[in-house]
């Protein structure tokens, strides 16, 4: 096995995502183990693992599998070296501007969220230390 190819159990351990959840995205077309060992073992590049890591921060914030998917081909289709036609390059770059709008919103939501689970929390904390023991 080449040096800069892992196995599965690595790829797992460096995206803390498990062996299932790599094997799911693959199914879903999400990734695609770069090469098999002569064994048929999954093998891994690091550009594998910036995809996974694209796919794991997509998660919590609510994107489907079909989101991430058009994510990835446009960022795989800029990313493919080849000379783009001017609107096609434009296209992918608004798709991936709509991302990052999408990205921002869901954060400011998450905030928001936070911030009042821990009003909620101070509340009741504040009601546990006035509340009299018998």
């Amino acid at each position: 096995m080449s040096s800069e190819h892992m196995q599965i159990g690595e790829v797992a351990a460096r995206t803390e995502l498990s062996l299932r959840t790599i094997r799911h995205y693959e199914d879903a077309g999400l990734v695609v183990p770069s090469a098999r060992s002569q064994g048929g073992f999954r093998l891994y590049t690091e550009s594998d693992v910036a995809r996974l890591m694209v796919i794991r921060r997509m998660k919590p914030l609510g994107f489907t599998l079909d989101e991430m998917r058009a994510l990835l081909e446009a960022t795989d289709r800029l990313d493919a070296g080849e000379e783009l036609p001017p609107e096609e390059r434009e296209a992918l770059l608004e798709r991936i501007r709509g991302f990052e709008h999408a990205t921002r919103q869901r954060v400011e939501d998450l905030r928001t969220q936070m911030s009042r689970a821990e009003e909620f929390a101070a509340t009741l904390a504040r009601r546990l230390t006035s509340t009299p023991t018998v």
